[in-house]
């Protein structure tokens, strides 16, 4: 009989490699999709379709990523799991579905990818807890090492996985045509499908949960808002605005930049008075954990620029 531990180390994994496959393999078959619902995404009117379809599920995963992990405090790490899996898998077959053509099927297509990475958030914030529970302190680097290869490993596969599939032709089904831009989607599907059922079946609440908690509202609304409105602003800066071929001199451009950045301020003063934090900035005082997030980061952020790069 297979370790509880390795049971939860595979199962993370597969949801770490497929989260993290399905943030980026839409890069390189973006023009196959739009092709496909009969949009031209460089259109003046259709071009923030290219900008959500391509930076959307960046966008919910950042801003939802903190406050997940802390419902997953407070409600369990496991339910939580399972219930990001479920949204996930339920967004991959919403995409692979989805029944409309022209601006209509590509916004539905941007909707259901933000199901899709809500989904995603889940997941990401509760691997390394999870793993945290089940694994001895001895074999924890190592458990959480492997599970954070398939999330690195799995941003590469997406590129490699996104090219492959949308050189190939319309597959021919009978009397039925499955098209190239529903074949990229629908890798997602039985993966995740498999993955939730695994994981409701197999994984169990094990973590210990503090009696009494409470919800951090204005960290969660400051951070959440602020963090949204400098990434859109971010975003829609790389749109035309006027005679300029960029967005950075918008009005709402800037707004958005100055106001999201002041919320995150406030954010990290409102972490310091209340008595349930959304998130403990002391933990920024242990040298470790420091260390090992601003490695994180830095190592997030060389993959993303090979991506752009390779897309």
């Amino acid at each position: 009989m297979v370790e509880y531990k390795w049971t939860v180390l595979s199962n993370t994994t597969l949801g770490g490699l497929l989260a993290s496959l399905d943030g980026t393999i839409l890069l390189i078959a973006l023009p196959v999709v739009f092709k496909g619902v009969g949009v031209n995404p460089f259109d003046p009117g259709t071009f923030p379709l290219l900008i959500w379809l391509l930076l959307g599920y960046g966008v919910v995963t950042a801003t939802l990523l903190v406050t997940v992990g802390r419902l997953s405090d407070m409600f369990g790490r496991a339910r939580m799991y399972n219930f990001g899996f479920a949204v996930f898998s339920t967004g991959s077959i919403l995409l692979f579905v989805e029944p409309w053509q022209g601006t209509t099927g590509a916004w539905a297509l941007v909707f259901f990818r933000l199901v899709q990475a809500v989904g995603a958030s889940f997941l990401f914030a509760n691997s390394a807890a999870l793993l945290t529970d089940a694994f001895p302190p001895r074999e924890r680097g190592k458990a959480m090492g492997v599970n954070q290869i398939s999330f690195i490993g799995g941003s590469l596969v997406g590129l490699i996985a996104g090219g492959v599939l949308a050189s190939i032709p319309n597959i021919a089904i009978g009397p039925w045509v499955l098209p190239t831009w529903r074949l990229i989607f629908l890798v997602s599907v039985p993966i995740g499908v498999f993955g939730t059922v695994w994981a409701y079946a197999k994984l169990k609440e094990t973590s210990i949960r503090r009696s009494g908690q409470k919800l951090d509202i204005p960290g969660n609304v400051t951070f959440g808002l602020g963090l949204t409105l400098l990434l859109v602003g971010t975003t829609y800066g790389l749109l035309p605005y006027g005679s300029s071929s960029t967005g950075w001199g918008s009005p709402w451009v800037v707004a958005a930049l100055g106001i999201g950045a002041a919320l995150l301020v406030a954010f990290v003063f409102i972490e310091t008075k209340v008595v349930d934090p959304m998130f403990n900035l002391a933990l920024f005082k242990v040298r470790s954990f420091a260390a090992g997030t601003s490695a994180a980061q830095t190592g997030a952020a060389a993959a993303d620029g090979v991506a752009a790069v390779a897309s």
